[in-house]
């Protein structure tokens, strides 16, 4: 897999968390308070290896 193919990837993926936590959000109390602590965390780790890669490929 190409670097830009994986950063596409995750990309992709911080998207689609981003959508589920607004969605959890919306829909609260659906969702404690803990899972949505884990998934805004999940979303900040993709946000930090995507920047990562992209400034170790410059």
């Amino acid at each position: 897999m190409s670097l830009n193919t994986h950063i596409s990837t995750l990309e992709q993926r911080h998207s689609a968390l981003d959508h589920e936590i607004s969605v959890a959000m919306a829909s609260r109390p659906a969702m404690s308070d803990a899972e949505l602590r884990e998934m805004k965390l999940k979303k900040l780790k993709l946000k930090e290896e995507i920047e990562r890669l992209r400034r170790d490929a410059h």
